[in-house]
């Protein structure tokens, strides 16, 4: 049922206008190289950096996904949106070697520090995983969004955000995603903060919501046998994931490499970091809100992923009503903005630039759009699957399939740049030994119906989170085996890639590319992160 009012979709249509004129602006500057396409020119500053990383992990994942989460299984999935000190570890751990090896792209950071056959292997898997998730999601949750609060159908309202995004990104590239992220970061945080405060409000303040609830639904450590979020792969699990995410993706690393310098590209980070504390106030709160409306009949939802638009739908006053609106379709946009964008890179320098060296800039920007395109296709052909896949709730699936994708790919990363004794070998026996195993559990978890008792569905009823800790550390263990059975590398191809082989002059660069206040605020950071652990755990308001 559609109630927006004139004046909601006057407010809609002002921030749409806003919008409209920030692409048309970016569409009217120079484009020319591959690198301003695909990073902006390489000389964008940390504000814009820190909101477009928010921005564009604020998406439909955490709109659709994380409230209704929160409704039916409390504060526990939280610790994998307390990621705050991995995007410092890219800050300050990461950022260093990326923007030296002067990279498009994290494959062609592998290939810098392995060989080329890694990073044709890590080009496919990212495409596959952002097929399986990123694209998949967004536009599920989109059409969700459309139908819920604007009671447009879900098949229209899915074709509308996809092909609307779609344009602005093919036309503006990175500049124009990053640009409108900075916007749509802005709206999202006004939006989300004034239905949490309005939400606390309508059941009686923070205390009487904590009354009404049982406080193991407050409770982010759950008992070590719990079915689904055992406090055991609740500690270890996301954070292998987080650097996989954070620290590893071209979804977020891209923005970045479009840094003025490290400088920036670090305070980008943790600015980012203090926004990244903000969505258990902005999602897992309004989600518990909802429960306890539920139970005493104020709200009522079909689903746990309806939970969030029924919120702005029902409570919500004409106007902030399509505010609000205008919010969660930004953050929809930010996320299908960004890996149409992310996909295009990849495809472009990774696979088509690899095959044709010799093409013009002008024809590398060319065929991003095109690969755009193709992926916005993609994300349409993909619509039908998104009622089915996402059944168990989303952002248990997103989190569930990142659990079989990430882990070889974060210990790639962080042994390549700790230890130059890995080699070209072990990372390939990680990536694809890593990748087949993942595959495998997702294939045997979607026919474990029909597996009979055994090994086999042992395996595809192994906890999500467990299975991530054991593909990390089997990814380690084979790494540094077959390095050490295989011959070294040679360290002079790798200077400045690793830790051991980082050039003084390289050094003495990144040492004053930061000051103390960048100590102090990363420090902040992490404190306020301990804190919110502390207060959702037994020894706080779980117990």
């Amino acid at each position: 049922m559609n109630i927006f009012t004139i004046f909601d979709w006057s407010i809609l249509i002002l921030f749409f206008g806003v919008l409209g004129y920030i692409i048309w602006w970016v569409i009217n500057q120079k484009q020319e190289s591959s690198e301003d396409y695909f990073l902006a020119g390489r000389n964008l500053g940390w504000f814009v950096i820190g909101a477009s990383i928010f921005a564009s992990n604020i998406g439909s994942e955490h709109i659709v996904g994380l409230a209704g989460t929160a409704a039916n299984s409390g504060m526990a999935m939280g610790h994998y949106e307390l990621h705050s000190w991995i995007i410092l570890l890219l800050g300050w751990v990461f950022v260093p070697f990326y923007l030296r090896s002067t990279v498009f792209t994290m494959p062609e950071f592998l290939e810098r520090r392995y060989s080329e056959s890694s990073r044709w292997i890590l080009t496919i898997i990212t495409l596959i995983s952002y097929i399986l998730t990123k694209v998949s999601v967004t536009v599920y949750a989109g059409a969700v969004v459309f139908q819920t609060l604007m009671g447009i159908e879900f098949w229209s309202g899915a074709l509308i955000i996809v092909l609307l995004t779609g344009a602005y990104t093919i036309l503006g590239g990175l500049r124009a995603v990053i640009y409108t992220d900075a916007l749509q970061a802005l709206v999202l945080l006004v939006g989300s903060i004034t239905i949490t405060l309005i939400g606390l409000i309508k059941i009686g303040g923070w205390g009487n919501l904590v009354s009404e609830l049982e406080p193991s639904h407050f409770n982010m450590f759950l008992p070590a046998d719990h079915p689904d979020f055992p406090w055991i792969g609740m500690v270890f699990a996301p954070p292998i994931i987080g650097v996989w995410y954070w620290c590893t993706d071209q979804y977020i690393v891209q923005r970045v490499l479009s840094a003025k310098n490290e400088t920036h590209a670090r305070r980008g980070t943790i600015f980012a970091g203090y926004l990244k504390l903000l969505p258990i106030f902005m999602f897992f709160i309004p989600g518990l809100i909802a429960y306890a409306m539920s139970k005493s009949g104020q709200l009522n939802y079909t689903s746990s992923d309806q939970v969030f638009p029924t919120l702005v739908r029902e409570l919500l006053p004409s106007g902030m009503r399509g505010l609000v609106a205008g919010g969660l379709l930004a953050a929809l946009m930010s996320s299908l903005s960004s890996v149409f964008n992310s996909c295009s890179t990849l495809f472009t320098i990774d696979i088509y630039k690899k095959l044709n060296p010799d093409a013009s800039e002008k024809k590398l920007v060319f065929v991003g759009r095109i690969a755009t395109g193709i992926v916005v296709i993609t994300g349409i052909l993909w619509i039908p699957l998104m009622q089915v896949i996402s059944s168990g709730g989303l952002y248990k699936y997103l989190q569930s399939v990142q659990a079989y994708i990430a882990p070889p790919i974060a210990a790639v990363f962080l042994l390549g740049i700790f230890w130059s004794r890995i080699n070209a070998s072990g990372a390939l026996a990680a990536l694809i030994g890593g990748f087949s195993a993942g595959m495998v559990r997702l294939g045997l978890e979607i026919k474990k119906a029909s597996l009979s008792e055994g090994i086999l569905l042992d395996i595809a009823e192994l906890n999500f989170l467990y299975f991530a800790i054991f593909s990390f550390l089997s990814s380690v263990a084979v790494m540094i085996v077959v390095s050490i059975l295989t011959p070294p590398p040679d360290l002079e191809r790798l200077k400045g890639l690793t830790f051991s082989t980082t050039l003084e002059n390289d050094q003495e660069i990144s040492k004053n590319s930061w000051d103390n206040s960048d100590v102090i605020h990363s420090i902040v950071i992490i404190t306020i992160l301990a804190l919110i652990l502390i207060y959702f755990s037994p020894i706080g308001i779980g117990g």
